[in-house]
């Protein structure tokens, strides 16, 4: 069943409290938490876009005034315009994503779009398939620690997010999301956040440019998300802190994103920080 949002009026202001929106920048939380929805100008008021291959800068337009019949991912590439439907959650954290991390954007749509000139818009490729999940879904995690590591490879859920605090206070884990759906769904807090993933091998910290900097490279080189099984499962949900019943000693039994790996999946290496 798809996720119907909330309307506005209807979400309690603590939901903005959750950790998940601690990943957008705080002007973008003040939209979220207005009584208003912003209008396209006020969005594109809120960022220094950059241009596009074809030297347009990217902007945000109504979808209903668009009447060109192109496709959403080719507009973006040639004109710059992000359709964007107005009083929508999904589109607009959308627009939040693409204030925060244009690379990452422009190299998802870009890659998009080369794939749409092989194989026409009615098809898609795995990799069309892998980007898209990023696009939707996506996250980042730096993990340096071979023992939390084999847990998530064996989804052993209760000890990965047990040991997970202290594993961020020692600076062995950093998280960053991409995936606007994540935010959209996390307006209804009983909604289990699960993630598709890509995680980093490396005992240095990044800083939030230079993470999406690496990130766009990747994909924009076709080094990243050219098939969706590069992308691990994480439940967000276990993260200490994202779930009000997360210590509960049948947690990670109960909660039904909790999967034990199916039989035969094997994930790819860690990536390597160059």
């Amino acid at each position: 069943m798809r996720y119907l949002a909330p309307d506005r009026g209807r979400i309690d202001a603590q939901v903005f409290a959750h950790p998940v929106f601690g990943h957008l920048h705080a002007d973008q939380l003040g939209l979220c938490r207005s009584g208003d929805w912003p209008e396209m100008g006020v969005l594109n008021a809120h960022w220094n876009p950059p241009v596009n291959a074809a030297g347009f800068p990217f902007r945000f337009v109504d979808q209903d005034a668009l009447k060109d019949d192109m496709h959403y991912e080719q507009r973006i590439a040639q004109s710059g315009i992000i359709a964007t439907r107005t009083r929508n959650w999904h589109d607009l954290f959308n627009a939040f994503i693409w204030m925060r991390h244009p690379a990452v954007k422009q190299a998802l749509n870009a890659r998009q779009v080369a794939d749409i000139a092989q194989v026409g818009p009615k098809q898609r490729t795995r990799g069309q398939c892998a980007l898209t999940q990023f696009d939707e879904a996506g996250a980042v995690l730096r993990l340096h620690d071979t023992g939390l590591q084999a847990a998530w490879d064996a989804h052993d859920w209760p000890y990965l997010f047990r040991n997970w605090a202290e594993a961020e206070r020692r600076g062995a884990i950093q998280l960053w999301l991409f995936g606007h759906s994540l935010f959209e769904h996390a307006l209804t807090p009983a909604i289990a956040l699960v993630a598709k993933a890509l995680v980093i091998d490396s005992a240095d910290a990044f800083d939030d440019d230079d993470m999406a900097c690496r990130i766009a490279s990747g994909i924009a080189g076709a080094a990243l998300l050219n098939d969706p099984q590069e992308l691990r499962p994480i439940p967000l949900t276990g993260i200490p802190g994202w779930h009000p019943e997360h210590a509960a000693a049948d947690f990670f039994t109960r909660v039904p994103c909790f999967r034990p790996k199916r039989a035969g999946r094997h994930y790819p290496e860690p990536l390597r920080a160059q």
